[in-house]
């Protein structure tokens, strides 16, 4: 199983990112899109799910499916390669950073912040970016 996990690790904003403030993804009127599920999924719960829970979960809540086949639909899910919270729409467009503490749980951090700011510059933290939405 395949796993998008990141541990001590903070994940800054795209170098393209078009807000300098973070922002909560608007609601879509065709229904949650992705990154309002990952956003509320990991604001409600700071640092208690890993970025396979909340890629997991979105997927599920998006395809409907029901609790009880959950566990073998995860295992199928991650058979398959997942892209990471690096390619999420709340680090390339809305100014969201996350950090991945030591057990590979998951917070937001709003750019611009102190604690952006912070852990941005934490050497024990892996560093990465979100991955830019246009090319070079």
């Amino acid at each position: 199983m395949g796993s998008t996990v990141y541990h001590s690790t903070f994940i800054a904003v795209a170098e393209d990112c078009p807000v300098s403030g973070a922002e909560e993804p608007p609601v879509s009127a065709k229904g949650p899109t992705i990154a309002t599920l990952q956003y509320e999924l990991i604001e409600q719960h700071p640092y208690e799910f890993t970025s396979d829970d909340v890629l997991f979960e979105v997927y599920a809540i998006r395809q409907g499916i029901p609790a009880d086949e959950r566990s073998a639909a995860r295992e199928a899910f991650f058979a398959k390669d997942q892209p990471c919270l690096r390619s999420s729409p709340l680090g390339k467009r809305y100014g969201w950073g996350t950090h991945h503490d030591a057990d590979g749980r998951v917070a937001l951090v709003p750019v611009g912040s102190d604690q952006y700011e912070a852990l941005s510059a934490d050497p024990a933290l892996k560093q990465l970016k979100a991955m830019r939405s246009k090319r070079a």
